[in-house]
């Protein structure tokens, strides 16, 4: 499975030969990755967080610079702002597990391209896949179309799709700079707990 620069190559058969391959073999690749341009600037790749075995997986953007220094996602100010959210849900260690749509992070942390997260998206399906979560939840709209371009969700209504529940809430870093935005985000939470319980 080596990797080429600017060669996605065949989706489907990407995704297969990783989940045949199993998780390490996952993370081993996306860090071995050379196939688009956000791997030139990045310091470490980001391949996520959490439980082997999740009711939650959460899907937030792309690595900003904390994330991009350590090879962890959301341990910046982002970060700090999810594991409230984690909290209100009523999570333990043992229920969430949290990637996002690129594994490296984009220059002066711009929202990654489309033709980005297409090369990266059968890394975070192989994760889906494997980990195979009660419900996905997408961090905001880079999320919603890097998982499900040819939906349009609204804010804290679960739907199906593709056999799983996903759930579309604000990401971290909204919330960091709408205030406001944290009670409406609660009250999405509250209406949805029987989701994850």
């Amino acid at each position: 499975m080596a990797a080429k620069e600017e060669n996605c190559g065949n989706f489907e058969e990407r995704v297969q030969k990783l989940v045949e391959n199993g998780y390490e073999t996952v993370a081993r690749e996306a860090i071995a990755c050379t196939r688009c341009p956000l791997q030139k600037s990045a310091t470490k790749r980001v391949i996520g967080k959490g439980s082997c075995n999740p009711k939650v997986m959460f899907i937030g953007e792309a690595p900003g610079k904390t994330e991009d220094e350590t090879g962890i996602p959301f341990t910046g100010r982002a970060g700090k702002k999810l594991d409230k959210i984690i909290e209100y849900m009523g999570l333990s260690e043992e229920d969430w597990f949290v990637a996002n749509t690129v594994k490296c992070r984009p220059p002066e942390n711009r929202r990654p391209k489309a033709s980005e997260i297409e090369c990266c998206k059968p890394f975070l399906i192989a994760q889906i896949t494997l980990l195979d979560p009660g419900i996905i939840i997408l961090l905001g709209n880079t999320a919603e179309k890097a998982y499900c371009p040819e939906r349009k969700l609204e804010w804290g209504v679960p739907v199906e799709y593709e056999g799983r529940m996903i759930l579309k809430l604000y990401h971290p870093a909204a919330l960091i700079y709408t205030a406001s935005k944290i009670e409406v985000q609660k009250a999405f939470i509250d209406k949805n707990r029987d989701l994850w319980k």
